[in-house]
């Protein structure tokens, strides 16, 4: 009986997710915690593993298609070995009646164990599946060399020049290329290599100019979605500030050795930032709010959200009870999210509860911009680009790391005055960064 794979369960929030990849052919072998496929949520990618040994029988859902949780995505079928026949013998299925074109010409080297009712096993990879597709080859025809009889992308590559240098038969016709390819229709010569592949490259219209159709990721329209909504729902205004970085930058620079020899990891300025928001959110607390209804529910609490960028779009972590962790203990945590997040890692508690939003447009070279709000977070700071630039400092011009720096804020229960406020109390904790010991 065929086990069937389905679509585990992924947080209370989440009810659905897209087929992103596919790790697993129909018919390739299968162990256990062995990863099947890739599904795409709104908030994360969970990779669905195998509980079972055996082999990929069926795939039911197909790349790009929605399913729900619970739902059956495929098939497995534990592999059924086949006694090695006598000599001479013929390796027989439980296929009823086989027709000559499902019978090898030839029977293999050895026996390959193989599912009743399903054609030889052949191991391979995707990609090694995928250039003998371009070439027009039955995997079933190349011998294999690679461990435990896997066909590998050499093996390919030399069958199709056997195939092409096949020698000519004593009455001048050509020695047939293949003995097992069925007869259903006339031997063709293969397709040409790589290299004799149409100049034109695909999608590119007539006229030259190149266009790509691109499969949106569940993440990607989730950020869309959303971002909509908070410009719909929120009443959005951004105040901006600059801060001179000197004295944080001195900081760094006096203990930045002496800091990462003791608590292994850098010394970042995301960790000031941090202090400084909670310092400055303490101070004006509807920053740290959101609205649910007609009430305003106003947190005591810091879960600071760390933007990340990552190759399917932005995310936000949430480094929790900010107020109660060391500089080393954000430092830390946002570098160990950070990675977590490129690789995909990240859990539906680690992404899930923030109260306010920083984000670092500056790593990217951003001189100034306007962050949109995370909802159903009031707040959000947008850090830029450090820039040396002449500033007048006691009635002299002096050349000063300046940064930009921008808060966006719902105006339906933050007013101008609060935000402005708000951003100076960070600019002053920057500024001076003994403050953060007392405030932050």
């Amino acid at each position: 009986m065929a086990i069937e794979v389905r679509v585990p369960q992924m947080g209370e929030s989440i009810v659905e997710a897209v087929i992103g990849a596919w790790r697993k052919r129909e018919g390739d072998p299968v162990a256990i915690g062995d990863v099947l496929v890739e599904l795409e949520t709104e908030k994360v990618n969970v990779e669905v593993t195998a509980d079972h040994a055996g082999v990929l029988e069926r795939i039911l859902k197909k790349e790009g298609e929605t399913v729900t949780v619970g739902e059956v995505i495929a098939l497995l079928a534990e592999a059924v070995a086949v006694a090695a026949p006598p000599a001479g013998a013929a390796v027989a299925t439980a296929a009823p009646s086989p027709t000559p074109a499902e019978v090898p010409a030839a029977p293999p080297s050895a026996p390959t164990p193989v599912m009743p009712g399903t054609a030889p096993l052949v191991r391979a990879t995707p990609a090694v599946r995928r250039l003998a597709e371009e070439y027009g080859i039955d995997l079933a025809e190349v011998p294999p060399s690679g461990e435990g009889g896997r066909v590998t992308r050499e093996d390919v590559l030399r069958y199709v020049a056997q195939r092409q240098t096949a020698p000519r038969a004593a009455d001048g016709a050509a020695a047939p290329a293949a003995p097992t390819v069925p007869p259903v229709a006339p031997v063709t010569p293969p397709p040409a290599p790589p290299a004799a592949a149409p100049e034109l490259p695909p999608l590119l219209a007539p006229t030259g100019r190149r266009e790509e159709r691109i499969r949106m990721s569940q993440r990607r329209k989730t950020i869309a979605r959303r971002l909509v909504e908070a410009q719909h729902t929120a009443a959005m205004l951004t105040t901006f500030n600059e801060i001179d970085m000197s004295a944080v930058i001195a900081l760094r620079n006096r203990w930045r050795q002496q800091f990462r020899e003791r608590y292994g990891v850098g010394l970042g300025f995301m960790s000031f930032f941090t202090k400084a928001v909670v310092g400055a959110l303490k101070a004006f607390p509807l920053l740290n709010a959101e609205i649910q209804g007609d009430e305003i529910v106003v947190k005591y609490y810091y879960d600071i959200g760390i933007a990340v960028a990552t190759d399917e779009g932005l995310v936000v972590p949430v480094v929790r009870d900010a107020d109660r962790k060391s500089f080393a203990e954000i430092e830390r945590e946002i570098e160990e999210l950070a990675r977590k997040a490129r690789e995909r890692r990240l859990t539906l508690e680690e992404l899930s509860g923030g109260t306010f939003t920083i984000t670092n447009g500056g790593v990217f070279g951003s001189l100034l911009s306007t962050p949109i709000l995370n909802p159903p977070q009031v707040g959000i700071l947008g850090m830029h680009k450090i820039e040396e630039r002449p500033v007048v400092v006691n009635g002299e011009i002096v050349i000063r790391p300046m940064m930009y720096v921008a808060l966006t804020y719902d105006h339906r229960i933050v007013d101008g005055r609060e935000a402005v406020l708000f951003l100076v109390r960070v600019k002053e904790l920057i500024e001076d960064p003994e403050r953060l010991l007392l405030e932050g």
